[in-house]
């Protein structure tokens, strides 16, 4: 047999044996659950001196009250699967429906809102960046519009882009981007449809997708807001950050929903969504029509490259709801905390397939 076909066979064999010990370990990896019991906690994937990590921050606790919201901060080493506590995040209170993302080697954390011990809810503008190398907390420029329950997603390493959610007294249409370069906001395309919040969806290869969230009842206030079923796609311009085209899309696998875990993949160019539920609520987990929230068990994703979609997991086991964001890693999709069956708030930590099995 000739050198150069024994080395070929040789080679190929070496990276096929790599491949499948990756695989393994991937599925051998088994995250310890979360320090204390947390939803609606924002969450990012960093790259930190060559080791990556994963960011919990803040949320509420099991007694889903005001005084249950935290300003406490996690980190999940990636490899062992164990969890340390950081520096809180800045502020005296604790904050829900933020958004997190990870560029230039800090995790950023936006907006969301505070409860008083009245109920009154206030969005906030704060812009928070993480050093893990310092290990401590820096402030950015104040968003524009104060925004929670926003989907947020990152490209280029640089441009942080908040995508819709609720501005004080109602759901807004502004995207704002954060040049996370220059500390300064750009103002991005408008979305083209429904104002929602609580919607979910990510960035992958200059491309934003969205789906669902909660709008205005436009049939009155019992209940107050309902389900949007509106899914949209935007293209980033590639010489203009501020500049995207918005296309609608096909409804996704499953009901429209409310707070799903979501997040996009570079790697895997598609953006990801796992739970949710039908029934949008406050921060307690019952609906604005009174009924109790239960999660929902799909799991499914956008492939920008078809530009179709693509379902997972129908049944996904012990389904989460009250979620701001997943990690997408190479171990699968992980969520961390959220609220199971019948809004008990969970530690547990699920790692879901990225495939169909």
């Amino acid at each position: 047999m000739p050198i150069s076909r024994v080395f070929r066979i040789v080679f190929v064999s070496f990276f096929v044996l790599i491949a499948a010990t990756v695989v393994l370990l991937a599925a051998d990896w088994k995250p310890e659950q979360m320090p204390a019991s947390v939803s609606n906690n924002a969450v990012a994937l960093l790259k930190t001196r060559g080791h990556l990590v994963g960011f919990s921050l803040m949320g509420i606790g099991s007694k889903k009250t005001w005084d249950a919201i935290t300003n406490a901060a996690y980190i999940l080493d990636m490899e062992s699967g164990k969890w340390s506590e950081i520096r809180p995040v800045p502020g005296t209170a604790g904050r829900i429906a933020a958004g997190a993302v990870a560029v230039r080697d800090h995790a950023f954390l936006f907006g969301g809102y505070v409860v008083d011990a009245q109920g009154h809810e206030t969005t906030v503008p704060d812009v928070n960046a993480y050093d893990p190398v310092s290990e401590r907390w820096f402030r950015g420029a104040d968003i524009p519009v104060p925004v929670d329950d926003f989907v947020i997603g990152a490209t280029r390493d640089r441009y942080i882009y908040l995508i819709g959610g609720w501005s004080k007294t109602e759901a807004v249409r502004s995207v704002q981007v954060y040049d996370a370069e220059k500390n300064r906001w750009l103002q991005g395309t408008p979305l083209p449809g429904t104002a929602v919040f609580g919607h979910a969806g990510g960035i992958a290869n200059d491309t934003i997708v969205y789906v669902d969230g909660a709008t205005r009842n436009p049939a009155g206030d019992q209940p107050r807001f309902v389900s949007s079923d509106e899914c949209w796609m935007g293209k980033i311009d590639h010489r203009d950050p501020s500049k995207i085209q918005w296309t609608k899309l096909p409804n996704h696998p499953g009901n429209a929903r409310y707070r799903i875990a979501a997040g996009g993949s570079e790697k895997d160019d598609r953006i990801y969504f796992s739970g949710g539920t039908d029934n949008p609520y406050n921060y307690n987990g019952i609906g604005y029509d009174g009924k109790p929230s239960e999660p929902s068990a799909v799991t499914f994703a956008f492939n920008v490259n078809s530009g179709k979609w693509e379902t997972i997991n129908e049944h996904t086991p012990n389904p989460t709801m009250d979620h701001q964001g997943l990690i997408v890693a190479s171990q699968g999709l992980v969520l961390a905390g959220g609220m199971e069956a019948s809004q008990h708030v969970t530690a547990r930590v699920s790692v879901l397939p990225k495939v169909k099995q």
